[in-house]
């Protein structure tokens, strides 16, 4: 039997919504060595990173971890330890993100309100609040930036309006965490959970979460911690979290001084989710941040200068992420595939009533950089003249270009 050759991935230039390259820091990380996962190199490196990531959402919430799974598993894991059947969630959808958050709490058996607007545009505060009053939700679930719309939706107010009705506030900030302001505490944020494959710069397959301490007390109420590791005095619920792999009753525990088995640490994924805070916050969070807000601008004013539109609402746009209309008589398929086949270089089209006429081009995590915006710049629009599509002359390297100009004036 012939065996596969080994792995030699190409070489590409990662330029959509996510998953990015990796920072070559994070996949050094990956490669150190295993340890127990009770060894006291691994407790302490647990530590460390539940105090990493408290910095990156900017909390005081003691319980700031990581979900061993990727950025849907830990919504799925917030979800299914929260709500119980029958428990009312209302979902401002935006965009494809927002029907996943409506998918996953229909199948904790919660009965699920919604409030929609057209992709492209934000959910109005009024909007909001008039459900709520309406529904009086045990959970508020907003997507913080849709990368399929690439808009970020504000969170002016949400807090205020949880508290009047006893609501817990969940934030998806899987494609905003580190690249765009999110402040878990001053937004009065209960619960918000990401993922490391856009801004944070590292590969899918771990996410961080935090729960505040109210939460942290709607999860515990139904702690049942399983036979084989329970002691006496342990918790047994009649109404027990429907998963184990994703109850965070027993994942607090774990992350806990008591350090209660519950399954094996992924170790490698926590090396590199490690060093995806250790980055962010060695550069700044604030300065991070603003570095993505720059390479944004600039990748937006250079698809402008290849005349080109830009999706959806500006003033609400993502920092990281920039939706192109792909004009009409162009095959977006087609230019995507010769990017990639000619340059090495990846864009992404978008979903559902966007597929095929939006494409999302990503600046984020070691990608947010002048050289990447002008490479991927310069090649759409070589691929574009190749298909027929008139544009002014280096109009989009010319643009960009200004905008850098105007940041370090």
């Amino acid at each position: 039997m012939t065996l596969p050759g080994p792995l030699n991935p190409p070489s590409r230039l990662l330029m959509g919504p996510g998953p990015i390259n990796a920072d070559p820091r994070v996949l050094r990380a990956m490669s150190a060595a295993l340890v127990g996962q009770y060894d006291p190199f691994m407790t302490h490196a647990m530590n460390e990173v539940m105090e990493l990531y408290r910095r990156v959402f900017v909390t005081s919430h003691r319980q700031t971890l990581l979900v061993d799974s990727t950025s849907r598993g830990g919504i799925e894991a917030a979800f299914v330890s929260v709500l119980e059947p029958g428990d009312k969630v209302l979902v401002p959808v935006m965009g494809r993100f927002g029907h996943l958050l409506v998918e996953i709490a229909q199948r904790c058996g919660a009965e699920v309100h919604t409030v929609e607007v057209p992709w492209g545009q934000v959910a109005p505060y009024e909007l909001i609040a008039d459900a709520m009053e309406k529904v009086q939700p045990k959970l508020l679930a907003v997507v913080h930036g849709d990368t399929s719309t690439t808009v970020v939706q504000p969170f002016d107010g949400l807090s205020d309006l949880c508290q009047r009705y006893g609501t817990l506030l969940y934030a998806d900030v899987t494609a905003t965490i580190g690249g765009n302001e999110f402040l878990t505490d001053a937004w009065g944020v209960d619960i918000a959970t990401g993922g490391l494959q856009k801004c944070l710069g590292g590969p899918s397959g771990s996410a961080p979460v935090t729960f505040s301490a109210h939460a942290e007390a709607v999860i515990n109420s139904r702690k049942s911690i399983e036979a084989g590791i329970r002691a006496e005095g342990d918790a047994v619920a009649s109404h027990p979290i429907r998963s184990n792999y994703f109850d965070m009753s027993m994942v607090f525990e774990y992350w806990s001084e008591r350090r209660l088995n519950h399954h094996t640490e992924a170790t490698t994924m926590l090396y590199g989710a490690r060093e995806c805070a250790r980055i962010v916050l060695e550069e700044g969070l604030e300065r991070f941040q603003a570095r993505h807000l720059v390479h944004g601008r600039a990748m937006m004013a250079g698809v402008r200068g290849l005349g080109l539109g830009v999706f959806g609402d500006v003033e609400h746009k993502m920092t990281n992420i920039v939706g192109v209309v792909i004009p009409d008589g162009v095959d977006g398929e087609a230019v995507r595939g010769h990017l990639l086949q000619d340059f090495g270089i990846e864009i992404g089209t978008s979903f559902g009533p966007l597929h095929g006429k939006v494409w999302r081009i990503g600046t984020m995590g070691c990608n947010a950089r002048q050289d990447a915006v002008l490479t991927t710049l310069a090649a759409l629009e070589s691929v574009l003249r190749r298909e027929g599509f008139g544009l002014p002359a280096g109009g989009g390297v010319d643009e960009a270009y200004r905008v850098y100009a105007e940041a370090t004036a």
